[in-house]
């Protein structure tokens, strides 16, 4: 049996990493679950798999949680700090689903404490990949991507140290408005934006996806995992999603990770690492595909991927800008607040305010990088109440 703790349960990747746990009760057992606020969601998901600990992250949601929880042995606790301390529980695996700059904390601990940590969380590697990375080496904890493109990568280049890829290529469906003129993206709505084409994903991430911007971060993400320079990697539109990365290497092969579109395949390969188990999920037929598509990205047209290329090969401290930036536009465009294309506009203006955002903090200490974090958050917000 190995024991698992889950952040960011009530979510999409808790939902499929507990599908899997319900797939096979001989192997795991769930030390830990959390969640933001979602206390119904989170309380039942304690009936089921009977953790040792929950813990919300919300401080005014503890005393309902609690109190849902009155007739069980488990342990109820809430705030950032409880977070925190959920992560150095001894367990054999950390699922981090939390999204955002949140995790960063958790996972930081988590990587001390865990034998292994299944990051679905992009933000960590984008704001402190390198502090994150030494970590894990210091104390020797694997760290196993979660995101379909890196889990690909990393099944891909698994046992050949000796064979270094020449490139890395991670693939994009385009997300809902691959061949949407830049007019019309101006009247994009959030309900427009969270509609994934091939995937079931969060709002936040959903509209990421629609600007091209999680690409960029799983560039910057590919960067520090595997530790290639920037212009190793590159990116192609796959609208099928069946193909999730390729490998280029020397002499001329290219070797390719292909799957259905269902978080349950990495997050299988994860679970079971270095076994395989079963992912519960409808077999891949090629031949009922009939074809796989590829074309190149129109950058033109996604300013949010240039953006975080820019970021990638800056380096320092710039990604922490990028991403903080993003999240705020983000949640200003779901909220009403900006049009979709305002989401560029807000992270070059960050980007652009190097006297103000990237000069005055350090991005290989936590204290710059939260420092730089929550600065950049202010800047943004100010920002968006004048374009609003």
């Amino acid at each position: 049996m190995r024991k698992l703790s889950v952040f960011g349960a009530t979510g999409t990747i808790g939902d499929n990493t507990l599908d899997l746990v319900g797939r096979h009760p001989d192997k795991f057992e769930i030390e830990v679950l959390t969640a933001h606020e979602n206390i119904e969601k989170l309380a039942a998901l304690a009936r089921i798999h009977k953790p040792s600990l929950v813990v919300v992250s919300d401080p005014e949601c503890r005393q309902r949680l609690a109190s849902a929880l009155s007739d069980l042995p488990i342990k109820v606790e809430a705030g950032a700090q409880a977070m925190v301390d959920a992560a150095c529980a001894p367990v054999d695996l950390v699922v981090m689903g939390i999204v955002g700059f949140a995790a960063l904390g958790p996972s930081l601990a988590a990587v001390r404490y865990a034998d292994a940590v299944a990051l679905a969380n992009k933000e960590c590697l984008v704001v402190s990949g390198a502090m994150l990375m030494e970590t894990a080496a210091r104390y020797a904890t694997r760290l196993l991507p979660v995101d379909s493109e890196h889990n690909g990568v990393f099944q891909l280049l698994d046992g050949r140290d000796g064979d270094i890829p020449s490139k890395i290529v991670l693939t994009a469906s385009g997300g809902p408005f691959r061949d949407m003129s830049l007019d019309d993206m101006a009247r994009v709505t959030p309900e427009m934006a969270i509609a994934h084409p091939n995937w079931i994903m969060g709002a936040k991430i959903s509209v990421d996806s629609a600007t091209m911007m999680n690409k960029g971060l799983e560039l910057i993400e590919a960067r520090v995992l595997f530790n290639v320079v920037p212009e190793m990697l590159d990116v192609v539109v796959h609208p099928q999603s069946i193909v999730h990365a390729l490998v280029h290497f020397r002499d001329g092969s290219v070797l390719a990770h292909m799957a259905t579109p269902d978080m349950r395949v990495p997050l299988a390969y994860c679970l079971g690492f270095p076994e395989r188990i079963d992912h519960g999920g409808t077999a891949l037929d090629l031949a009922s595909l009939g074809a796989l598509n590829f074309e190149p990205i129109e950058r033109s047209r996604f300013p949010c991927l240039v953006h975080a290329e820019r970021a990638m090969h800056k380096g320092g401290i710039y990604p922490t800008v990028l991403n903080a930036a993003n999240e705020v536009a983000v949640s200003g465009f779901l909220s009403g607040k900006l049009k979709f294309t305002d989401i560029a506009e807000t992270v070059t203006r960050a980007l652009d305010a190097e006297a103000e955002l990237i000069a005055p903090f350090d991005p290989t200490t936590l204290a710059g990088l939260e420092t730089c974090d929550k600065k950049t958050r202010h800047f943004c917000s100010e920002l968006i109440k004048d374009m609003s």
